[in-house]
Formats: C-alpha cells, structure tokens, sequence
C-alpha cells in the first residue's frame, strides 16, 4: 500500500470534512471508545476545530481516499475543560500543544503512519513555540465487557514515543457510546512529553 501524508488547510481541508467525519465515527466506534457518532456533529466539531487558530491537521490518503488523520492545535486554543486539568497542577497551557485524535482504518496500522502523525504534529508544535505536546486517552477497566480478547493498548507505542501518563491529570468527556441513550461522562488520562 502506498499512503501519502499530508497537512490539509483551507479548500483542501473543507472538501475533506465528510470523509473526516465517517472516519471518525468508524474508528472511534471500536474499543476502547465504543462511539455511537453522528456525521453532523463530527462535521460541526471538524469545522470548529479547523477555524481554531493554529490547528493542524494530517491527513493519510490512500489514492484519494483519506484512511487516517490526526489533529493538533495550541491547548489555549481549547475547551477549558481540556485546559483546567494542566491550570490546576500550574502547567503553563500557553507553552503546551494538545494532540486530539489520531484515527486509522485497521487494514493501514502497523506502517509507520501513527508514527508519521505524531511527527508531523510535534514539528507543528515546535514551529508554534511549545514547549510540551499532550494527548487524552480515555480510561477503561480490564475487565470490561467489551473489551476484546485480543486488544493490545498503545501505551508502550506512546511511551515509545517519550510520552508518559501524569499523576493526576485526569479530565472527563462526555459522548454516547453503543448502547447508551444520551451521552454520559468518561475518564481520560492525559499523557504528556517535552519537545
């Protein structure tokens, strides 16, 4: 397979939003997120996202057709409740870069692609004067009912990457999952690197 990758602005990005949106709600409905997505809010969030200011996204493509993305923009671009979490351990939040998600299609992992997005977003990061890149990952029990037999965490992948949970910066996010009538809150566990 050949993928290119490659950092979608302006025109280019907006054409994408619709493809983004399936991809996201495809990939994120799988463990550990188990998403129940809706292309209209993925739509509404992706166009959000793409006005913040510097946010970057990274698109992989196979011929046309995009497998994969990735996001980043500065955390002070964010939510608060992206930023309270780092404010409260007195992270300075204007020096730190949020990764949001980084979803691929199953048949392109194990490429090297989950390494070229997270490339692509620390060189946006440095360029944008951070000092730190952070990421949310949601937490679930081992023993959770849908977790798979065979599912393999990407915490050694992360930590591969020099990035590592901290003590007590967690967050929840809300969002409805297979089986649940309205959206309900989840624990997330930020990790984080200097760059």
């Amino acid at each position: 397979m050949s993928v290119a990758i490659e950092r979608l602005e302006g025109a280019a990005l907006a054409d994408a939003l619709g493809d983004l949106a399936k991809l996201r709600i495809a990939v994120f409905a799988a463990w550990p997120y188990l998403y129940d997505g809706d292309e209209e809010y993925e739509r509404d969030y992706l166009t959000e996202f793409a006005a913040a200011p510097g946010s970057v996204l990274i698109a992989a493509r196979d011929g046309q057709r995009i497998v994969g993305a990735a996001t980043a923009s500065p955390m002070g671009s964010q939510k608060a409740e992206f930023r309270e979490p780092f404010e409260k351990l007195g992270i300075d939040t204007s020096r730190l870069f949020y990764f949001g998600e980084s979803v691929l299609l199953p048949e392109y992992r194990g490429q090297g692609i989950g390494h070229a997005f997270f490339d692509w977003r620390e060189a946006a990061a440095r360029a944008a004067g951070a000092s730190h890149a952070a990421f949310a990952a949601v937490i679930r029990p081992d023993d959770h009912y849908a977790r798979p037999t065979d599912y393999r965490p990407l915490d050694d992948f992360w930590r591969g990457r020099s990035y590592a949970p901290v003590a007590g910066l967690v967050t929840e996010l809300a969002w409805k999952e297979h089986g649940e009538a309205e959206e309900s809150p989840k624990p997330m566990q930020y990790w984080m690197r200097e760059l």
